[in-house]
Formats: structure tokens, sequence, C-alpha cells
């Protein structure tokens, strides 16, 4: 990733991000992204709460610029934001096509839902029924987006959007990994009418405008985590000059109030976001979580709630474990 713009202040000392830093363990409601719980760590600055919390195979290297993004919106100067609230999609797990209708009720009011295909272990037969349950539940007019997560080649995912372009599909985000392959694939496909979003080629390459750049998406899917910040998620927007559809990594509600805080400074927003997710938790930090409702989440900063920080906090070793990260990615920095 290339380095970030400069903060308008200087980074706060390490000590001052060890002594507010909070660490919690919470559990899902179903399975995703192959685990169980979710852990982050907290930080309070000058400005509020921010979340410090990439994957945990994820490298210090990577890690840091999700650091650099939890600094700047509890310390650093974020933009003025152009609406109060983000209308959001629903996220179905690649769960068993009987625990649809169960997920969908969690998310109130979303007319969008993305759909999880391609999942290790799984066929497309059991993807279609998936896509086809949501399609049945949500009728006519709902959107349906489905995500790969770059599990297919080029041939594989020829054949899926082909298979599931019946469902009326908003768009197929990331259906292979590397940008080349994303570049055939949305040759292939371009008579089916289905657009190609990127996600992991936007936020996990060295050069996040590539994909643009090369023609391989028609839209671009961004986390204000991952991306190193508000301020430089709209530095690529501006730069790739594509719409844009503002996620999360499964963040608590104080990391989906950086996300909903993205969005809304995001000039145009076409799409429904990918913010919902504190419906796939069980429990979260804040006694008022990011749920939808009515299909949409507000704009605000999120204040965690002592109660839960103390209910839901990581073992001993688990807070150690992020805390030496914590200081490995302030030094990369």
């Amino acid at each position: 990733m290339p380095e970030t713009p400069s903060f308008a202040r200087p980074l706060p000392d390490l000590a001052e991000l060890i002594a507010s830093a909070r660490v919690v363990t919470l559990p899902l409601a179903t399975r995703f992204r192959g685990i169980d719980e979710r852990e982050a760590l907290l930080l309070e600055g000058e400005n509020g709460w921010a979340e410090f919390s990439p994957f945990l195979e994820y490298d210090d290297a990577e890690s840091a610029t999700w650091l650099r993004a939890a600094v700047e919106f509890a310390w650093g100067e974020v933009p003025a934001v152009l609406r109060r609230s983000i209308p959001v999609n629903a996220t179905v797990p690649a769960v068993h096509v009987d625990r649809v209708a169960g997920i969908l009720k969690r998310f109130d009011g979303c007319r969008t839902a993305k759909i999880k295909v391609a999942e290790r272990g799984q066929t497309l037969v059991e993807d279609i029924s998936r896509v086809r349950r949501v399609r049945d539940l949500m009728g006519p007019e709902g959107r349906i987006r489905v995500d790969a997560n770059g599990g297919w080649n080029v041939d594989e995912a020829e054949h899926a959007i082909h298979a599931l372009a019946e469902f009326d599909l908003e768009y197929v985000e990331q259906p292979c990994e590397t940008v080349p392959e994303l570049v055939e694939i949305r040759r292939r496909t371009k008579y089916m009418g289905v657009p190609i979003a990127a996600d992991e080629s936007v936020r996990k390459e060295d050069d996040p405008i590539a994909v643009a750049r090369s023609g391989a998406a028609d839209i671009l899917v961004l986390k204000a985590q991952p991306l190193g910040g508000i301020r430089r998620a709209l530095d690529v927007i501006a730069e790739a000059g594509l719409p844009a559809v503002v996620s999360s990594a499964l963040d608590t509600s104080v990391g989906l109030s950086m996300g909903a805080w993205l969005a809304a400074a995001v000039p145009e927003l076409d799409y429904d976001c990918g913010l919902g997710t504190a419906s796939l938790l069980s429990a979260d930090v804040t006694d008022d979580p990011l749920h939808a409702v009515n299909g949409s989440i507000d704009v605000r900063r999120v204040i965690p709630s002592p109660r839960l920080l103390d209910g839901y906090a990581a073992s001993a070793e688990r807070r150690d474990w992020w805390l030496d990260r914590l200081k490995r990615c302030y030094a990369l920095l």
C-alpha cells in the first residue's frame, strides 16, 4: 500500500494509545469468514472512539494501515459529512438455505442483500440455492449482489455468473483473485450485463487504483480501515472515478461508525453500503449499536458501554497479543 497522507496533527504517543486501549472478544450470531468470534482493539482519542481490528492472519505491514485509520478517526482531522444516514444491505453468510430467512430478519427494512458464495468446501449448487432463496424472500424489487471473495478462477467465475444471472444480480463482487483475472472475467461476461465489483483488489494491492486503471471493475468496494482511513479512501474514490460501495470488515459498532462517516463524506453514494454487519454479531460494545433501522444506519460517533467492555473483555493472553501487535504496527507508522 502506498504511503498514506500525513496527519494534520502529530501522531499521539504510543503510551496514549495503550492507556485507552480496550480489547474485546465478541461472539458472532453465525459463523462468518471461518470464525465464530470477532476480536477488536478499541482506542479513545480526542475525537472519540475508534477501532483497530485487522484480521488475525494479517501481517504487521498490512495491519499498520488499519492502525493509521483508527488513529486518524480518534485523533486526526476527518472530513465534513454530506448526509446523516446511510442505506445498508443485509449480509447473508455462506449458510445452509434453511437459515437464510432467519438471517434476513436481522436486517430491518433492508432491500438489498449481499450473499456470500464460492465458500471453500461448498458447491455452486449450494450457492444457487442460497441466492434463489434470497430472491424468493425479497421479491422482484429486492436488489441482490453476490460476493465470491476471489474464490473462483476465471472459468469457474464465468460458469457461476451465467448460472446466477437469472436472479437479476446488481453486481458480482471480487469473482476472481487477481486484477488480470478480473479484466478477463469482465470481458467474458460483459454481454450478460452483470457489473463486476472489486474489493480485495483495491484494499490488498500495492496500488489500489490499478483495478480502475486496467478496466478490471465497474464498481469499487471500499473499507475505511484497510485503506488507511477516511481521507485516503476518499482520495482513492476521486482518483479511480468509479462508483463506490462503502463496506465493513465485520467491525464492532465503533468500527462501523468510521465506515458510516466515510460513506457520509462520499460525494455520490449510488449503492446501499455494506455497513449493517453489526447484525451478524451476538453482542456489541455499545448499548446503542449501529443496527439497520428501516434499511439505514445513523452517521454518529459510538460510545462503548463500560459494562459491555468489561463483560466481553478479551482474556489477558489475548489482550497482551493485541497490545504487542499495536506496538509493532505503531512503529511502522
